[in-house]
């Protein structure tokens, strides 16, 4: 999965896991977000909360990570969301 999961933080934390991913499904999956083909979303609780999505491929990551201004629109609310490369932990093993 090298390369192809961002972590996206930004949207309300008092949204539910499985609403909270359905709406960061269809934003990015859209093109004019940059968006592509998304092979999972996790939501992680914490605090703030983050998701992990997981493209198909690592170009629509690379665009995505390219677009400056992601915004989630919920209803009439919009939520700046701050959009990082997710580096996975290497294991000892894997070094």
């Amino acid at each position: 999965m090298a390369g192809r999961t961002v972590r996206v933080q930004g949207f309300p934390a008092e949204l539910p896991p499985d609403r909270a991913a359905d709406k960061l499904t269809i934003h990015f999956l859209r093109s004019r977000n940059g968006g592509g083909d998304i092979a999972e979303v996790r939501v992680l609780s914490g605090s703030p909360p983050c998701a992990l999505i997981t493209f198909e491929a690592p170009e629509v990551a690379q665009r995505i990570l390219k677009v400056k201004n992601h915004v989630l629109a919920i209803g009439r609310r919009r939520y700046p969301l701050e959009v990082t490369l997710h580096a996975a932990e290497l294991s000892p093993d894997e070094v």
